[in-house]
């Protein structure tokens, strides 16, 4: 059997049998694999640890032929264990693992690779709100894979901004004149951290206010939610969080 060696960064994992499980991983030049790392669940597994969710590792499988085989792990980010002592931080980290496969279900990306472990590691340091950080990755992503948000102009027809109307199924921003009847306007601030969470301003992104980060969220959810074509479970239990954070600040009981 072949061998392989490359970086990677584990999605997510399943258990297979009493020992064994079976890892997802997104790898920075061979895309995406599946493989069976054999006895990782034992305590003396020596590489256990290493293949939990969000861990950045240098990966030697072998093809196999329904699953790969792990051969051997090395550690060269420990970003699992930051995140995971941290519900915000899991949650978003999730959200970005999950989108992250839904992106790359046929095929995997070098710029998708660099763009996930920039983010999970910008996570475990917490150098910024993890909302903000989730929903720059979110835009960011999408864009890769060929959906970007539009914002500086129309949609549709090209017409330079600002414009106010957003319409999720129209690419972003449209004018007036395009907008459907009773399309959701945004404003002034909310547009501006949309555009500073895209391109990666975090001076900008960082000065707004909870109101426009919680509505711009709102938006990169249903856009993300959208396109993927299928529900990101914990995209959507992090909306609800939100959510009931909200109401919660706002002193409403559900």
């Amino acid at each position: 059997m072949p061998s392989f060696r490359d970086d990677a960064v584990v999605l997510r994992t399943h258990l297979l049998g009493e020992a064994d499980r079976i890892v997802t991983l997104l790898t920075r030049t061979h895309g995406k694999i599946r493989a069976v790392a054999k006895g990782v669940r034992k305590t003396t597994s020596r590489f256990g640890s290493r293949l939990e969710p969000f861990m950045f590792v240098d990966i030697q499988w072998a093809t196999g032929k329904s699953l790969d085989i792990v051969q051997q792990v090395e550690t060269l980010g420990s970003f699992g264990g930051p995140i995971s002592e941290d519900y915000e931080l899991f949650t978003a980290a999730s959200s970005m693992a999950e989108t992250c496969d839904r992106l790359t279900e046929h095929d995997g990306s070098s710029g998708q690779f660099s763009l996930l472990l920039a983010a999970l590691k910008s996570l475990s340091l917490k150098e910024h709100d993890p909302s903000l950080t989730l929903d720059s990755y979110l835009l960011r992503s999408l864009a890769l894979a060929g959906w970007a948000v539009q914002l500086t102009h129309c949609a549709q027809t090209g017409e330079e901004g600002p414009h106010s109307a957003f319409v999720i199924s129209m690419g972003g921003v449209v004018s007036d004149a395009v907008a459907p009847p009773g399309s959701p306007k945004i404003d002034e601030e909310v547009l501006a951290l949309l555009i500073a969470l895209a391109r990666g301003d975090w001076p900008v992104a960082e000065s707004t206010s909870q109101k426009a980060r919680k509505q711009a969220s709102a938006l990169i959810t249903a856009f993300t939610q959208y396109h993927v074509e299928r529900s990101v479970k914990a995209l959507a239990a992090m909306d609800r969080e939100r959510t009931a954070s909200a109401k919660k600040s706002a002193g409403v009981v559900s």
